[in-house]
């Protein structure tokens, strides 16, 4: 008698092959998220911000905190497009839960942006005003 296959192959994976498979599927999952616009935007943005850090940081810390909160930034934008797309799968009919989870990740989004923003002011402020 033989095992059933298993409904996912991954768990049975170990070692490199597991680690190799999980890389392949993250990088399948920042190809899914460059499909969503707001972090196609982010990601640009991010592009040009990160080396921005390096020369705006006065030290490594701050370097890693200006860096740090961009990349955060985009960590949440596909946390949140994942939870979307889970909820679009339940079904596209409207209810209180699927629009609460959904805006929980929007008001996720939006306080890791402000968060980058404070950051960023901050770090700008104290290189040329203070």
């Amino acid at each position: 008698m033989s095992t059933p296959d298993p409904v996912n192959p991954q768990k049975s994976r170990t070692g490199l092959s597991r680690v190799l498979h999980a890389g392949k599927y993250s990088l399948n999952g920042l190809h899914a998220g460059w499909n969503e616009k707001a972090f196609q935007q982010e990601s640009i943005c991010a592009m040009v911000m990160v080396p921005t850090a390096f020369w705006l940081g006065q030290s490594w810390e701050q370097v890693a905190l200006l860096a740090g909160t961009i990349v955060l930034v985009l960590i949440v934008e596909l946390l949140n497009s994942g939870i979307e797309a889970a909820i679009d799968r339940i079904g596209p009919e409207w209810h209180d839960l699927s629009k609460k989870a959904k805006d929980m990740g929007s008001a996720a989004v939006f306080l890791s942006l402000w968060l980058c923003g404070a950051v960023w002011a901050a770090a700008i402020y104290y290189r040329f005003i203070a």
